[in-house]
């Protein structure tokens, strides 16, 4: 019996439920983990206001087909005395990890973890959490754990937006706004699928999309697929990456020219 994991932090969404499905292409049994992880968040981040509805998400999961929900308590992760950290050194370096520090070491931790208790097989992520994506493919290889570690493809709103439980966080006026990192992005493609392959020029097109509505990018970057060395050009691999905040909320998204 193949048993999938799907971890997430709740609010689910479409996106989430995506994962899912996903995981039972794949699995016999599929386990879904709500677990909002206070090691990920900074000290002026919104762990307060990140948004919670175990309710709703286990109606959805249960009208999604998920087998089981997997609700643990932070003792249960985190015991009394915890004092083990998993941290990697390179692929967590710059982009997210520049602006928000220690935040992928709680990732990481919090993962291994969730891998030790529930042993799946399969455990599924979003692909709009690129990094962590590629950080946690890196540590299961590096740690020689048993799972295979499969990415999903990024799920949108209808106006382009990439699906996230922060969106519940904008304004009216932010999640207008907000339609300009996909719109940066997809400008930016259709440059490279016209045959440009300069990364700077490539992140010009996107940038300047982004600032004419008016949304400074944190980071805007075009980095390998696979290990997210930075690119000067878009030759094999390669994902181009922004994050922004609007309001007090931070949003990410990414377009991935060629896997």
């Amino acid at each position: 019996m193949r048993v999938g994991l799907v971890p997430t932090m709740g609010a689910l969404h479409e996106g989430h439920l995506s994962l899912v499905r996903t995981a039972q292409a794949h699995c016999d049994v599929v386990v879904a983990s709500v677990f909002v992880n206070p090691t990920q968040f900074g000290p002026n981040e919104d762990l307060d206001r990140y948004p919670r509805d175990l309710a709703g998400d286990s109606q959805k999961l249960e009208q999604a087909g998920c087998d089981l929900l997997f609700h643990p308590s932070t003792a249960m992760i985190y015991p009394p005395g915890h004092q083990t950290t998993v941290i990697l050194s390179e692929v967590t370096q710059g982009l997210c990890g520049a602006h928000r520090p220690g935040h992928f070491d709680g990732v990481t931790t919090v993962v291994a973890a969730l891998f030790s208790i529930v042993r799946p097989d399969i455990a599924v992520f979003g692909e709009k959490d690129y990094q962590q994506l590629a950080a946690l493919r890196i540590m299961a290889r590096d740690l020689h754990l048993d799972v295979e570690v499969l990415g999903a493809p990024l799920v949108r709103e209808p106006d382009g937006v990439a699906m996230s439980s922060r969106n519940l966080l904008l304004s009216p006026n932010d999640r207008i706004r907000a339609r300009a990192l996909s719109r940066g992005l997809f400008a930016a493609q259709a440059s490279y699928e016209a045959g440009e392959r300069n990364a700077a020029l490539l992140l010009d097109v996107a940038r300047e999309v982004l600032r004419s509505e008016g949304v400074e990018p944190e980071y805007l970057e075009l980095r390998h697929g696979h290990t997210l060395v930075p690119l000067e050009s878009a030759e094999g691999p390669c994902v181009i990456l922004v994050a922004a905040r609007l309001g007090q909320t931070r949003i990410l998204d990414n377009v991935i020219l060629q896997r």
